[in-house]
């Protein structure tokens, strides 16, 4: 694999196929860590409210990072039972989910792209909440700077909740 120039920029409403796209190969129903799918209308409403980081490599999508106000993703029972172990900050807002294509792991785009999005939301916190059975995701986001505030169990399984201030 070449080693060509990851460009890290803003989502746009043409990102929206190859965010979903991504995010469909990574969910947990298809073996992968994503918790919770998000539709297409979902994406689209969500790029005009907060940043949506998005990474590319060669024109093709290869990473998203989410932000978002916790009211929306507030009707999601998971973002309940975490908002109920750790409600963040006034002005807090909900961090993820993150993806980043199976190709490009251990290559910086995980932080790459938290950086883009810290440096645009400075001072805010941002929580996300991370499967305890997916030690590598706890390890990346320790290792970007986020710490570990609280625990919680849903749908059966073990979760830790992460935050950061921007």
């Amino acid at each position: 694999m070449t080693n060509s120039k990851l460009d890290i920029a803003l989502a746009t409403r043409a990102d929206v196929p190859g965010i979903l796209d991504l995010q469909e190969r990574n969910l947990r129903t298809r073996g992968g860590a994503l918790s919770v799918p998000f539709s297409r209308e979902w994406f689209e409403g969500a790029i005009s409210d907060m940043p949506i980081i998005v990474a590319h490599r060669d024109g093709r999508l290869v990473g998203y990072l989410v932000s978002c106000p916790m009211a929306a993703q507030a009707h999601v029972p998971i973002i309940q039972a975490m908002l109920r172990v750790y409600p963040g900050a006034p002005g807090a807002y909900n961090y993820g989910p993150i993806c980043v294509a199976e190709s490009e792991r251990g290559r910086g785009v995980a932080g790459a792209m938290f950086h883009d999005l810290r440096t645009r939301l400075p001072g805010r916190e941002g929580i996300a909440f991370i499967r305890r059975d997916n030690p590598m995701s706890v390890k990346v986001h320790t290792k970007m700077g986020m710490r570990e505030v609280a625990e919680f169990s849903h749908a059966d399984a073990a979760y830790v909740v992460v935050a950061y201030s921007g």
